[in-house]
């Protein structure tokens, strides 16, 4: 009896999280729709969210991709494929590495700062003085970070596409000893141009998940400082789980049924 109750109230809790996110979104979308948008702080937060990712990123994507051109290219080599390398890097970059490292780096800090900063203002009754002000605290904290996100993830994972193909080139050419040039024809010959958008894509829905479940569980944080940074760590493990089930998924729907 005491694991059904567990499963049901398991279940009873996923629900309610996947309404409210869902509640939030809705919101979110019907001040988007009708711009009631508060440009100027919108501009900010792609500023905080976005711009200062950006080094993070960068980091992260290059040595991703000298490590999976340093474990291909000498292999790659012996067998006599080694002009298949620049394509291989190309390819994972850019539908895999760079949307999704990228989304899980940027959710481990992003994510945790909007829930951290919306649930210290739900703990100090800020959110409670906007709404007694007749300010809807979802135009005026949600809707702002929520285009930062859509707008800039996706640039950041451009950044991370670049860095991740030139330091697999450094790589294969300075332990591999693979021309450039090769490197970059077999790259150009692998991906094309819709790869890009539907990595791309991918980082705009990764940017959705990570504002909405930020936001989410900063707005209903409850317990003081505790109850802080139980929703920053929550907002952190949620959007890396949804984003690597949602990324399979999208994976599935544009890669795998062709």
């Amino acid at each position: 009896m005491k694991l059904l109750d567990g499963l049901g109230k398991g279940t009873i809790e996923t629900l309610e999280y996947a309404g409210g996110i869902t509640q939030l979104a809705g919101e979110s979308v019907g001040f988007i729709a009708t711009l009631r948008i508060r440009f100027g702080e919108t501009l900010s937060q792609c500023y905080l969210l976005g711009v200062q990712s950006l080094i993070i990123v960068l980091l992260t994507s290059l040595f991703t991709g000298m490590v999976f051109s340093l474990e291909s290219a000498n292999q790659a080599v012996q067998y006599g494929v080694g002009s298949l390398v620049g394509g291989a890097v190309a390819y994972t970059s850019v539908r895999e590495l760079g949307p999704m490292l990228s989304a899980v780096v940027v959710a481990g800090r992003v994510g945790a700062a909007i829930a951290a900063e919306i649930g210290a203002m739900v703990v100090t009754e800020q959110i409670e003085a906007l709404r007694s002000m007749s300010l809807p605290p979802v135009r005026y904290l949600v809707v702002p970070r929520l285009l930062a996100m859509i707008i800039m993830l996706p640039l950041l994972a451009i950044f991370a596409d670049v860095v991740s193909i030139v330091g697999g080139m450094w790589i294969a050419n300075t332990y591999a000893h693979i021309g450039s040039a090769d490197f970059i024809s077999s790259a150009r010959q692998t991906i094309g141009f819709p790869d890009v958008v539907k990595g791309l894509f991918k980082s705009v829905v990764f940017g959705i998940i990570i504002a909405l479940v930020g936001a989410y569980q900063g707005l209903k944080t409850r317990g003081g400082a505790a109850g802080v940074g139980l929703a920053t760590t929550g907002a952190v493990v949620t959007s890396i789980i949804l984003i690597f089930v949602t990324n399979f998924i999208m994976s599935y729907m544009l890669y795998g049924t062709h």
